[in-house]
Parts: C-alpha cells; sequence; structure tokens
C-alpha cells in the first residue's frame, strides 16, 4: 500500500536530525536506519542549527530536558524555518512538568512546526485540558474524549501543524480532516522508546512528504503498529519476553518494503 513512498525514502537515504532524549537515542538511531534512512543526533548549541542546515527533517524530542539541549532546539528551530525543512514536535511528558509545557509551547511559537505527536496526556496538556498522566506511560485504552479531539482540532487550526494523538487507535488532525490509525501491540507500551521511535518514523516520511505531513503522519503510524505487530508475533512464537521486543521491532523496521507491500493496513479517513 505505501510501497512507493518506502522506495522513495530508501532511494533518498533522508538524512533526519533527531535532537531526543538518551533513554532512546540509540534505539532512534538504529530504527531509522533499518527502516533506510540516515539519523544524525546533534544536541549541543554550537553545532545544532549547522547541523540541521544539512539534514532533510528535524525531529525534536523532549524528553530528559534540560536548558543546553532548549537552547540547541531552538537554534535547529529557527534553522529549519529559515530553510523551509520540516520539524516535528515530540513533546514528550507535557502534561508531566510545567517548564516542559512551557519548552513546548515556546517551540510551537518559534517556527513552523510540521507535526506535534504525542499521547493524550500531553496533548491535553498542550492544548490547556487537564492532563491525567504523569509521563511517557500515560497512554490510555479507554476511548480518547471527544474533548480532546475538538482541543487537538483547534491546535491544529491555530499553530498550523498536524496533531496526532497517541493511543491505542491513533488519531491525526490538520484541523479539518482526522484520521485513524488502527493496530500494533499492547506490547509496545511495555517498553520504552517506541512513542521515540514513531516520531523519528515520521521524521522520516516528512523529509519525503514535506508538503502533506499529515500523508507521512498516517504512513509512519501506520507502518509502526505493523512493526510493533510483527514483533509481538516474533515475541510470542519465540518465547521470548519484552527485553526482545526492541530488538523485533527493529528487525520489522528492517522488512518496511516487504510490510509495506503486503498491505491490510487498518486506515480510516473522516
Amino acid at each position: 500500500m505505501f510501497d512507493a513512498e518506502v522506495h522513495q525514502l530508501q532511494n533518498m537515504r533522508p538524512l533526519v536530525h533527531c535532537i531526543t532524549n538518551p533513554v532512546s537515542l540509540n534505539d532512534c538511531a538504529n530504527f531509522l536506519l533499518a527502516c533506510g534512512a540516515s539519523p544524525i543526533m546533534a544536541d549541543h548549541p554550537e553545532e545544532s542549527a549547522e547541523i540541521t542546515s544539512a539534514s532533510h527533517a528535524l525531529v525534536l524530542n523532549l524528553g530528559m530536558l534540560n536548558p543546553s539541549r532548549f537552547e540547541a532546539m531552538e537554534k535547529s528551530v529557527c534553522q529549519a524555518g529559515r530553510q523551509g525543512i520540516p520539524i516535528l514536535l515530540d513533546p514528550v511528558g507535557a502534561g508531566a512538568s510545567s517548564y516542559r509545557l512551557r519548552c513546548a509551547r515556546e517551540l510551537l511559537q518559534s517556527a513552523k512546526i510540521s507535526v506535534v505527536r504525542g499521547n493524550r496526556s500531553e496533548i491535553a496538556a498542550l492544548c490547556g485540558l487537564p492532563a491525567k498522566g504523569k509521563g511517557v506511560d500515560a497512554a490510555c485504552s479507554s476511548p480518547v474524549p471527544e474533548e480532546l479531539y475538538d482541543a487537538a482540532h483547534n491546535l491544529s487550526n491555530t499553530t498550523g501543524a498536524v496533531v496526532e494523538i497517541t493511543s491505542d487507535t491513533d488519531v491525526i488532525t490538520d484541523g479539518i480532516r482526522r484520521v485513524y490509525v488502527k493496530g500494533g501491540s499492547p506490547a509496545m507500551a511495555r517498553i520504552t522508546g517506541t512513542g521515540c521511535m514513531l516520531s523519528a518514523l515520521i521524521g522520516a516520511f516528512l523529509a519525503v512528504k514535506p508538503s502533506d505531513p499529515l500523508e507521512a503522519s498516517a504512513i509512519a503510524t501506520a507502518l509502526m503498529k505493523r512493526f510493533g505487530e510483527a514483533a509481538a508475533l516474533n515475541m510470542e512464537c519465540l518465547s521470548t519476553g519484552y527485553g526482545s521486543m526492541r530488538t523485533y521491532l527493529i528487525d520489522a523496521a528492517g522488512k518496511i518494503d516487504f510490510l509495506a507491500l503486503q498491505g491490510g493496513f487498518q486506515i480510516e479517513d473522516r
């Protein structure tokens, strides 16, 4: 279904600059490499803008945020804005601390962000709604309330960014359309970094489709759910545990062209 976009990704090998948190740094790098993209991680303010200027996409992850890393993000965002480089913002833990929330809002105001992707707690916090979760595990299996859908629509219209709410069923909106992406495995929530890897993958597809961030997000999200299904199946068949899940996700990412051609993705556009 997405074989043309995947082939374009692998032929282009976009350089994706990820200013991400140390918890998932290695996972994101290996995951992007397995998919066919080229990762680079530079979070020092003295070089971040220069690295961004040579990149095809910029991914900002607020996990383990500190003043130095935030300064690097600000400089990179300004550079990306000048060059029209697509930007993804992952407001990790925005519902957990006022510092992260303030930084996320400052980044949203400082340049044109292409996509904001977070769990329901993080997106709720950005929208000014009560954030019930306190960390990256703040996802919930219950249906996303309509109030949050409406708030995400408003956030998209206000900022110009596509907004994605990650849950059992991911919801992506550009302020007009609402795309639902189903699938994946509950096992994905039992290891760290799966959301960070998804953000990195969206960044890679933003490089491929910079003028259509909603489609880039939907493609990356559908593929990530397929990776999760394949990894969970491996875990079950081989009778291994969650420590293997991360490895199996990267293994599945290495088969991205086969999985994209196979189709069967659960996407609903309303």
